[in-house]
């Protein structure tokens, strides 16, 4: 008699199963369980509720509060395909059974990093505003179209916050020869310096780099927390990156001082997404706008399927996860961002 497999619950939205697993990691998948989806976006609560008491796991980000878990004595993992902790999970109670919370947040570190090392370049050569211009017809060439251009090479580079994006990007600038100061207050300095960099206060990254990256994640504490004060500090026609979340900033703020001229900017976020179709931040020069499309890329997708089930077969061995981000009692409560429309 053949061995009943275990129950995964697969409730992925907005992501699909067609698009985080490859074929050949979904086949291995099932060797090892039963996949229930749903044929609509998201599953009916009825139906997942149902499947609860046998469920050994859940892919997805499916409302899990304390009524759902004590109907889940068997749930021993919960995979976070989005990307972000949101806080639709009870996860006080998930320490407390040992359930594991996973989030598949470190394969977009690199594309953002990427991606962030280009702007930076586009901003300081002008790639994207001359490139406009030939279109239009008034292109400038050599120096007349160079007069506000500079290397990256040998400047000093500001990174504010120093987690997945920081570590990820930080390899990307060596080549550069970059002195890099890092800003993060949730790191002991040691950590920082083992990786090339100098450990700095906020006020001096922002005083000091004609290249800021922003890239902390959004907490309950952090809202907001660059503002008119911090936006005055930076250095005038720098360039600065916001690559994490549009609510770590006063993006009204933010907008002026770019329209004023004072730095040049490229953003990957926005307050509210997608973005209003009004919104000042659209006719504003100086700036270059991407629709959070710096780390949602193909590779990075498939990527999360991999980590998912080599964790799950680690932790149906009764070994701990290894590839993707366990959610932490001291960090997860304290996390705020939201999801994208």
């Amino acid at each position: 008699m053949a061995e009943k497999k275990h129950l995964i619950i697969a409730d992925p939205f907005p992501q699909t199963l067609e698009r985080i697993f490859t074929k050949e990691t979904f086949e291995r998948l099932e060797r090892m369980a039963r996949v229930v989806s749903s044929d609509s976006d998201h599953m009916d609560p009825a139906q997942f509720d149902a499947l609860l008491p046998e469920a050994v796991a859940v892919i997805g980000q499916s409302p899990m509060p304390k009524e759902r878990l004590d109907k889940a004595p068997n749930l021993r993992v919960i995979f976070n395909v989005e990307g972000n902790f949101y806080q639709n999970i009870d996860y006080t109670e998930c320490f407390k059974r040992n359930i594991r919370v996973l989030n598949c947040g470190a394969v977009y570190a690199r594309p953002v990093a990427e991606m962030a090392l280009g702007m930076a370049i586009d901003l300081a050569r002008g790639i994207t505003w001359e490139h406009m211009r030939f279109r239009e017809g008034t292109e400038r060439y050599v120096l007349e179209g160079n007069r506000e251009a500079r290397l990256l090479t040998g400047s000093t580079v500001g990174l504010i916050g120093f987690g997945l994006l920081g570590r990820s990007l930080r390899p990307l600038l060596a080549p550069f020869g970059c002195t890099v100061k890092v800003y993060d207050p949730w790191l002991p300095e040691s950590v920082v310096r083992e990786h090339d960099c100098i450990p700095a206060s906020l006020d001096e990254v922002l005083s000091s780099c004609p290249f800021i990256f922003i890239l902390a994640g959004v907490t309950n504490e952090n809202k907001g927390f660059l503002g008119k004060r911090e936006f005055d500090m930076i250095l005038p026609g720098a360039n600065v990156m916001l690559m994490s979340r549009a609510a770590i900033v006063d993006f009204d703020e933010f907008t002026d001082q770019v329209a004023r001229g004072r730095f040049k900017a490229a953003t990957d976020v926005f307050p509210t997404e997608p973005c209003d179709k009004t919104h000042r931040i659209r006719s504003v020069g100086n700036v270059i706008l991407s629709p959070h499309r710096a780390g949602g890329i193909p590779q990075a997708f498939h990527m999360i399927g991999d980590m998912l089930v080599d964790d799950f077969e680690l932790i149906m061995r009764n070994l701990a996860p290894v590839r993707m981000q366990p959610a932490q009692p001291e960090i997860v409560s304290r996390l705020a961002s939201k999801p994208v429309k």
